[in-house]
């Protein structure tokens, strides 16, 4: 057995396990307490009331909820007082929200300070131009106070395709992938912490051609193959909104490039200059140790290199989603071991959490086996899956 066939089977166990296993708790969806009996009143400095209840806090407003006017977002500057009833945790924007500098309670607001009443009967006052965010016990328990498991916050797709041909020549095409990303805290409003990424894509298909007119001996058949493999893990812990250092775990296979196993081992940073409620773009460069491993051996390689890429992500109308991404991979022992990867795809969804996807990718070894091409280019469609 080869050495990528023993890793797959390694990635595609650690991929299906989670599946027989007792799943954690998802997420609760970020909505208000609907159990107390006394509601939260606001008073605007006009002199008029609303009724109904807090759900948190961004800035210098709030959302809140109302049988009368629904979910309005209210400015700080326009309350007088705010009276709630649930508890609440209030994060300052000069001190960051951890488990041991954050407490609860009940949340007053007057014209110009929030004020958090504790359980044990303690007062705290911040002022409004310092409040970050106020966020319901269940986000805190859920985001700051739990310590998030291994199968905690995962979203993604799953994505399938397949082609059959059975007459006088007979095989078939499979083509499989599974994008997972990880966000603590799961919620948007709170600034990231850590992010998780995993990528998986499999592209493997067989067409067996018999020799016509047969020949006397009978000629064997001839057999065509594809076996492109391919899959990555990231992981990003962020010291501010929009700057990260990260390393980096890859494994590709490319029978089409003569490419058995290609290990990559890195770490270096991210910057994301454009995250916004429609479209993200994150730059990215590290310095990682790569060893190619061909069908050919003379031809393998231990590589000290680097990888400076950028992916981006948009929201379309109906909720279609674009991504694209973009990576160069330099080579400083071996100048003429680059490679470079290319992808460009549109998932549109068709029927809740199914859709279809349209994917193309471009793989270019500067250094494939002897006979390969350089360039293996991949069109892909395929029915799609959203996880959770």
């Amino acid at each position: 057995m080869s050495l990528f066939k023993r890793v797959r089977g390694v990635v595609l166990f650690l991929i299906l396990a989670p599946a027989i296993m007792p799943a954690e708790d998802k997420p609760a969806a970020d909505k208000p307490n609907t159990e107390k009996s006394n509601p939260d009143v606001i008073v605007f400095k006009n002199g008029d009331q609303l009724t109904g209840t807090l759900v948190r806090g961004v800035g210098d407003s709030i959302i809140f909820k109302s049988d009368i006017v629904g979910e309005v977002t209210i400015p700080l500057s326009k309350i007088k007082e705010l009276r709630s009833n649930g508890s609440f945790a209030v994060l300052k924007k000069d001190t960051p929200a951890t488990r041991t500098n954050t407490q609860t309670g009940m949340v007053t607001v007057d014209d110009h300070t929030v004020t958090l009443m504790h359980p044990m009967g303690q007062v705290e006052t911040v002022p409004v131009s310092n409040v970050a965010y106020i966020i319901d016990q269940s986000v805190y328990d859920r985001e700051l106070e739990k310590k998030a498991g291994p199968l905690y916050g995962w979203a993604g797709t799953v994505t399938g395709g397949a082609s059959f041909v059975q007459s006088t020549q007979h095989g078939g095409t499979f083509t499989a992938g599974v994008k997972l990303v990880r966000t603590i805290p799961s919620v948007p409003y709170l600034q990231t912490r850590n992010r998780t990424i995993f990528d998986l894509s499999e592209a493997y298909g067989k067409l067996t051609t018999p020799v016509i007119p047969q020949t006397t001996p009978p000629t064997p058949d001839s057999v065509v193959k594809t076996s492109i493999f391919h899959t990555d893990v990231e992981r990003d812990q962020y010291v501010s909104k929009k700057f990260y250092y990260l390393g980096t775990l890859a494994f590709d296979h490319n029978f089409s490039s003569g490419l058995d196993l290609q290990q990559i081992y890195g770490a270096g940073v991210g910057w994301t200059p454009v995250l916004d409620a429609k479209q993200q773009l994150d730059v990215k460069g590290d310095i990682h140790y790569e060893k190619q491993q061909f069908e050919d051996s003379t031809s393998n390689l231990n590589l000290i290199g680097a990888s400076i890429g950028e992916a981006y992500k948009r929201t379309l109308p109906r909720s279609m989603i674009f991504t694209q991404t973009l990576q160069f991979l330099p080579a400083f022992n071996e100048p003429k071991a680059y490679s470079a990867n290319f992808s460009t795809g549109l998932a549109m969804p068709v029927f809740k959490k199914l859709g279809m996807s349209i994917a193309a990718s471009d793989s270019f070894l500067n250094n494939p086996s002897p006979g390969f091409k350089k360039n293996t280019f991949q069109f892909i469609t395929g029915v799609t899956y959203t996880l959770p």
